[in-house]
């Protein structure tokens, strides 16, 4: 690959770019190992305190039964997986597991709802959710699929503070995971998003078949946008039988260490989440992405459909690696 050659001991700089050109962000995944990860850290504390990481926990207010066919979601109605469909839960009852959360060290909640889109009839709904939560003195998070910029400042003035939605993986590489919603589609809402003044939550899955150049195409897209992500997380897929994906080969525990690596330099800024995935990597891996940039992770022992690591046991990882929560502002 004819790419440009990086000047990676160039001090780290805090100021953002958003004109990375893909065949850039490339030569950062192919620069070697060790140069690479030195780098990521020193862009990390350039910018955040290394010791510490963000706490996170998330809930499914509403499960299975979607019309999206994402090759990867045990949600989906298209396909025969073991989760069952739900109705949305009532406000006193996500308030009422927002509270638990805080009290296990959760310092972010976040609510999931498997939609195509937010419907008008429902916005009253989560925002009722959403004002309980943070009442609670928790930072607030939704991912409800696609949304209008009325339907964000709904959302907005309830008190959600961040807006989840993923561009999943590059631009070329995105059909071979979902048809029902365009690339475009997912630009929209995240613009929509920002239009009101909300951060956004947006980041994407390896280990879907997808090659070196397309995780690059998703990291390229995420530090072209006008704003970087606020948040960005990067989940390693966790394979759910009955899905298209259900059978996929992970990827490299090296190769992922490079993607967070590469996310920390492209948008140095953004608070990089490890999310799913974690259930089966190693402490010595997790360790890794810690040291390449991660400072956030969900905490409890499952995310929306699939396992988390537990409690006892991320606590005694975070003892040995010397990370203590996030101050907050």
């Amino acid at each position: 690959m004819n790419a440009p050659v990086l000047n990676l001991s160039a001090p780290a700089s805090p100021a953002p770019r958003h004109d990375w050109t893909l065949e850039e962000v490339e030569a950062l995944f192919e620069t070697p190992f060790m140069d690479l990860v030195f780098r990521a850290a020193e862009v990390h504390r350039a910018n955040f305190d290394p010791s510490e990481v963000q706490l996170s926990q998330l809930l499914s207010v509403k499960t299975g039964g979607c019309p999206e066919n994402c090759g990867y979601c045990s949600q989906s109605q298209h396909f025969k997986t073991a989760t069952t469909a739900s109705k949305l839960m009532d406000a006193e009852a996500v308030i009422a597991a927002a509270r638990d959360a805080k009290a296990g060290g959760a310092q972010r909640f976040c609510m999931g709802a498997a939609w195509r889109d937010l419907k008008d009839r429902d916005t009253p709904k989560v925002a009722e959710m959403i004002r309980g939560v943070k009442a609670l003195g928790l930072e607030t998070c939704a991912t409800l699929g696609m949304m209008t910029r009325d339907q964000a400042q709904a959302l907005k003035d309830a008190g959600l503070d961040y807006y989840n939605h993923n561009l999943d993986t590059g631009p070329d590489y995105y059909d071979k995971v979902v048809t029902t919603r365009t690339y475009q589609d997912r630009l929209d809402t995240l613009e929509a998003v920002r239009s009101v003044g909300m951060k956004t939550c947006c980041g994407g899955i390896v280990g879907m078949g997808e090659t070196r150049r397309d995780r690059a195409g998703l990291l390229h897209a995420l530090a072209t946008l006008p704003t970087h992500p606020e948040s960005l997380p990067i989940n390693d897929l966790m394979p759910i039988p009955g899905t298209p994906l259900g059978t996929s080969e992970p990827v490299d525990g090296l190769e992922f260490v490079r993607m967070v690596a590469v996310a920390r330099i492209v948008c140095p800024k953004s608070v990089v989440r490890l999310a799913a995935g974690r259930e089966h990597m190693s402490n010595e891996l997790q360790a890794l992405c810690f040291l390449a940039g991660v400072n956030s992770i969900f905490i409890g022992g499952r995310l929306l459909t699939t396992n988390n690591p537990d409690q006892d046991k991320d606590a005694v990882l975070r003892k040995e690696l010397g990370l203590r929560p996030m101050t907050m502002a």
